[in-house]
């Protein structure tokens, strides 16, 4: 699989290095030389410099020869250009462009239906929102990922030391969980991203990943002694692009809502475009102001500044001062490694969100969602088994899937299915699998030759 991708910044880079590390053939393109730099300095994959939105440097890339072009520059013309020039020298390749500015929202589905074809566009902004309000509704969670409509949810959340479940052999589960019985996937120990089994222990401080129904989220999730708490009242410091549509979306709920940003016309632009929400003039790190606006009784504290160090700042005060939960917004992944050793628990990156989208429909054997988990360590995939899957009609302990990936889940019809090895895939089901990086490849190959997927 040949894809070109215009756009060295952050998300290109790591969906380059996510890519080249499956030995995919990868064409990195853009402008600015420092970053075509960091590009070739790191990944092996080949480089040009130049407008990803230029036919010359395009055909260079071999775009006629290529089965994607992932368009992902900070720039929406350009990306929307780079889709119309891909178009006019190569229709029969799939496009996919990263576009940020609410202005487009209304026109994503005629971008799509109408020449020249966009096939998939992401709106990273509109993802990172839905992660946000994903973790506002499970206290406790790292990380949450839904499957199947939000029928099935992957849930991360950290092992306390005070936990029941702190010490204890996964083949002890289920005497210590009746009538609960979670299947762990993955557990992130330090830098290490490990596929547990029976022998296995889970210890406190541990990320700890598992599968459950949608209708028996809760009962598991008290397992890990974490446990539902109502969110009445919400503080978001940054009322940037993201900032609005949060308190937007936040004020379709019996949500009490206060924004601040420093920018007094940007505040002015907030107060004419929310209908329920306070909106406050000032500095989200500075102390003074969010005593005075009783940060203790906050039930979550989300910063979403366009400084990092801010949100960072804001969030340890806001948790320090008493709030009960805190969620920052990163953009550099070289600090969420370190956000859990300073008390910042709760994550969440426009970047890796789109990243996310993008896996899932680079995918081969047309994958329906992806969720990266621990950066670029594994991911959990979605997919339907077709008649001519080999996948079908076999228990699963008889399918050659490689070490460090498993079915998680099926799903038939409205029935999900926790399987074992002797589970039986049918026709139609979807799949849940779980991969090791390492093993991403070669559940592709099974995904594309074995496994036909529409």
């Amino acid at each position: 699989m040949k894809i070109v991708i215009v756009g060295a910044g952050e998300v290109g880079f790591h969906v380059a290095h996510h890519l080249a590390l499956e030995n995919k053939d990868v064409v990195v393109i853009d402008e600015n030389p420092e970053a075509v730099r960091r590009v070739s300095d790191h990944l092996d994959v080949q480089t040009i410099t130049g407008s990803g939105s230029s036919p010359l440097i395009l055909k260079e890339a071999g775009i006629r020869g290529a089965d994607i072009m992932l368009a992902v520059t900070d720039r929406d013309e350009t990306n929307l250009v780079a889709c119309m020039v891909t178009h006019l020298l190569a229709p029969n390749t799939t496009k996919i462009a990263r576009i940020r500015d609410p202005g487009f929202d209304e026109f994503h589905e005629k971008f799509q239906q109408q020449s020249p074809r966009i096939d998939t566009i992401i709106n990273p902004e509109i993802e990172v929102v839905k992660t946000i309000h994903r973790l506002m509704s499970v206290p406790g969670a790292a990380d949450v990922g839904e499957f199947a409509g939000g029928r099935l949810m992957f849930v991360g959340v950290y092992l306390d030391a005070t936990s029941r479940l702190a010490g204890v052999r996964l083949s002890e589960l289920p005497a210590k969980t009746a009538p609960v019985r979670p299947l762990i996937a993955a557990v992130v120990r330090g830098d290490k991203l490990i596929i547990p089994r029976g022998k296995d222990r889970l210890q406190a401080g541990d990320l700890v990943y598992f599968i459950s129904e949608e209708d028996k989220f809760f009962e598991t999730l008290a397992v890990f002694d974490k446990h539902e708490e109502p969110v009445k009242r919400v503080l978001i410091v940054g009322g940037g692009r993201i900032g609005l549509r949060l308190a937007s979306l936040l004020e379709k709920e019996s949500i009490s809502i206060k924004v601040i940003d420093k920018g007094s016309d940007r505040c002015a632009f907030l107060a004419e475009n929310l209908e329920k929400s306070i909106v406050l003039c000032g500095d989200g790190s500075d102390q003074s102001l969010l005593e005075e606006e009783n940060i203790r009784d906050m039930d979550v504290v989300v910063t979403l500044t366009d400084d990092e160090e801010t949100n960072i700042l804001s969030a340890l005060l806001a948790t320090r001062m008493g709030a009960r939960q805190t969620i920052a917004k990163l953009d550099k992944f070289s600090y969420f490694p370190l956000m859990k050793a300073i008390g910042i628990e709760q994550v969440v990156s426009p970047r890796l969100s789109a990243i996310n989208s993008i896996l899932q429909h680079i995918r081969k054997g047309k994958v329906l969602s992806a969720m990266s988990i621990k950066g670029e360590q594994a991911e959990v995939m979605e997919a339907v088994a077709l008649e001519t899957s080999d996948i079908v009609g076999r228990p699963l302990k008889e399918i050659e899937f490689p070490k460090g990936a498993m079915v998680v889940s099926i799903l038939r019809g409205e029935r999900i299915i926790i399987p074992s090895g002797e589970s039986v895939v049918d026709a139609g089901d979807r799949v849940i699998i779980f991969a090791h990086r390492e093993a991403i490849p070669k559940v592709e190959q099974i995904l594309a030759v074995k496994l036909e997927f529409f």
